[in-house]
């Protein structure tokens, strides 16, 4: 990490107040008070969950969920659903909120199987991290699941929410797949799906396919 200081910093930013503005079931609207670096007090708005748990960490959850089957691709396991916010459908990993008293591991457990019926293994969590820090105070932790395709419970699972579709999307063809799906109907994908289908882009790069060394 890089020790460079702006020459006008003077102070450790701050958080000096938090004042409600409106407030619904699920979330909140905040004015923040506060103390830049140059020392200056500003005033931001952003929006909060009115339902993160005692001493969590952590809103929710994010499930990459790899299904393994005998004789077939691996595949990330995805959903597509209406969001109001947006107008139209989206196309996002499994997730959740954390429910009182519950694990990170525990809840992407249990939302994997709600939402697309598959019961899974938990091989890594991330740290907490945040969503849209510039809005919003949400965090979530990333989880990867595995799941065995081959097993009698996730031959024909059984989602439990109606209006969730499952789609299943080819890990070494994710990117493809998912710009294919933007060609032919209107939905936005989450960052962090997109994100993750340009990593693996990169990760599949060979040596000799960078422009640099063509020549």
């Amino acid at each position: 990490m890089s020790g460079f200081k702006h020459p006008s910093a003077t102070t450790t930013p701050h958080v000096v107040k938090e004042e409600a503005m409106a407030e619904g079931k699920w979330v909140k609207l905040e004015r923040t008070t506060y103390v830049d670096p140059a020392g200056n007090t500003r005033t931001w708005e952003s929006v909060k969950r009115t339902t993160r748990q005692l001493n969590a960490e952590a809103d929710g959850v994010g499930i990459i969920a790899i299904l393994k089957r005998t004789l077939h691709k691996d595949c990330i396991v995805m959903v597509k659903q209406f969001r109001p916010p947006l107008g139209c459908c989206s196309l996002e990993f499994p997730a959740g909120l954390i429910d009182e008293g519950e694990s990170a591991e525990a809840a992407a457990l249990r939302e994997l199987k709600e939402e697309t019926g598959y019961k899974g293994e938990v091989v890594g969590v991330t740290p907490v991290t945040c969503l849209d820090p510039g809005l919003s105070n949400c965090t979530t932790n990333i989880v990867m699941v595995n799941i065995n395709g081959d097993d009698m419970e996730n031959i024909h699972p059984t989602q439990q929410l109606e209006f969730v579709e499952v789609i299943l999307v080819p890990l070494a063809e994710f990117q493809t797949k998912i710009d294919e799906l933007l060609k032919k109907e209107k939905i936005v994908v989450d960052a962090k799906v997109y994100l993750f289908a340009m990593g693996m882009v990169q990760a599949f790069f060979k040596p000799n396919e960078l422009p640099v060394l063509k020549q």
